[in-house]
Formats: C-alpha cells, structure tokens, sequence
C-alpha cells in the first residue's frame, strides 16, 4: 500500500500580511512540510509551488487552506491540477471538503465548483470597484496623502526664487529634500509646457534657421531649443569638412 504523504502550501499577497493561520492549519491536518511564500497570486512565477510541485511522489497529497491560495482562476487551478496528477499526486482543499482529488470522481468536482469559485471572486471585485468608484464621487481621496499640499508648495516655491537653499527649505517644512525638488520640476515643467504652446513657436521659419533659445525662471533653456541648435550647428561643422576635404584634393 502506498503512503500518502501530505505536503502543505501556504501564500499571502503582501509582505504585511501573516502565514501563521495557513501553517497551523496544515500542520494541525497533518502535513509533513508546509511550503511558504509571500507572493501576489496572479505572479507566474512562484517559487517555492514549483519546488512543491517538483517534491511531489506517487501516493503525496498536496494540501491548501482554501483553493485561492493555490490559484486564482479556473484554468490555473486545472493546470495545476494536470501538474499534480502527472506526477500521480492527489490535491485537497481544508476550506472546500468537495476539492479532493484523491477519490475517483473527485477531479469531476474540482472542475465544476471551481467554476464556481471563480465567478465568485469575479463578484466580489465587481463590488469592490463599486465601492471605489462611489468613494470617489464622494470625494474620498485614494493613495498616500502629499507631504506639503498646494499652499505649502507655492511658498516653498516661493523661498527657492528667493535664495534659499533646497536643504534650507526642506528642513522649513520637516520634508526630505526629494519632495523640495518635486516641487521645483513641477514648475519647471509647467514653464516648458507654456513656451512649447506659445504662439511665437507656432509660426514657420525658413529651412535650417535657428530656433530662438528662451531661457526658463531658473535660467535653463527649453529642450526642444537646444536640440534643433545642436543639430544645425553639427550639420554646419559636417559641411565644413566635407568643403576641406574638396579643397585639399
């Protein structure tokens, strides 16, 4: 008779969260090793399943808290599936009694309720984004809060045209110097934005003539300007040496 040794596997999501539930529910269903990673389940990669996959013997059973640890989808659980019983291993399911491929009639199970699984989690995000959506129109703001809103931008803006140093500034409002030079970009690039639409760069110019270099508030001057300079000037220096060459031959 064949010993069936048990193999257990155990994921979360986010290195915040914990995989102490997972590991005393597999030991506590007697598993021999409990496999472990903290790894996004739509990953492809996932290192320490295909070790497990790969540790599998005729006669093991591979076993999960809950089928969502092991996959997120119908065909990855299949595919996983097919993985397992290649190496002539069963599969089984703590949370889902039905997801236990051991028995003969249990793979037919698997793949229906499965199903099921799915368009339950597929439920259950749509009304996620629901929420998320009437949050927003509710005026709830998502992500990390800035670290200087709009007035303290303007006047840490304002310090800089006046002499005052990044770190100067940085140290005014208890900041890293990083959001001082944010700060900073954002302006410069709003300069650049309305040089590049102003109307005087809108009107043609003959072949080849130069375009006229602005300088911006902090004296640097527009990319678009130093490129089509530097272009002319070094298809004048090619021409230069290609009427040399002509003159010394």
């Amino acid at each position: 008779m064949t010993t069936r040794t048990k193999l257990g596997y155990a994921r979360v999501s986010t290195t915040d969260q914990h995989l102490v539930l997972q590991r005393e529910r597999l030991h506590a269903a007697g598993c021999w090793r409990v496999y472990e990673e903290k790894v996004s389940g739509a990953a492809r990669k996932r290192p320490e399943l295909a070790r497990l996959i790969d540790h599998l013997r005729p006669g093991d059973v591979l076993v999960v808290t809950r089928l969502d640890r092991l996959a997120r989808s119908t065909v990855e659980l299949l595919r996983l599936a097919e993985a397992i019983e290649e190496r002539k291993a069963g599969l089984k399911s703590l949370s889902e009694p039905w997801a236990d491929t051991t028995p003969p009639a249990g793979r037919m199970v698997l793949t229906v309720f499965a199903g099921i699984a799915e368009f339950e989690r597929a439920f259950i995000a749509e009304r996620t984004e629901e929420g998320r959506r009437s949050a927003r129109q509710r005026g709830v703001a998502f992500g990390r809060p800035r670290k200087l809103r709009p007035d303290q931008q303007a006047l840490a803006r304002q310090l800089l045209d006046e002499g005052s140093s990044v770190s100067e500034v940085a140290r005014t409002f208890n900041v890293h110097p990083a959001t001082v030079y944010r700060c900073r970009s954002v302006q410069a690039g709003l300069c650049e934005l309305v040089i590049a639409l102003s109307p005087a760069r809108c009107t043609r110019r003959p072949r080849g003539a130069l375009l006229p270099v602005r300088p911006l508030a902090d004296g640097r001057q527009t990319s678009q300007s130093i490129a089509a300079t530097g272009a002319l000037r070094t298809k004048r220096m090619l021409n230069v040496t290609s009427e040399t060459e002509r003159g010394v031959d």
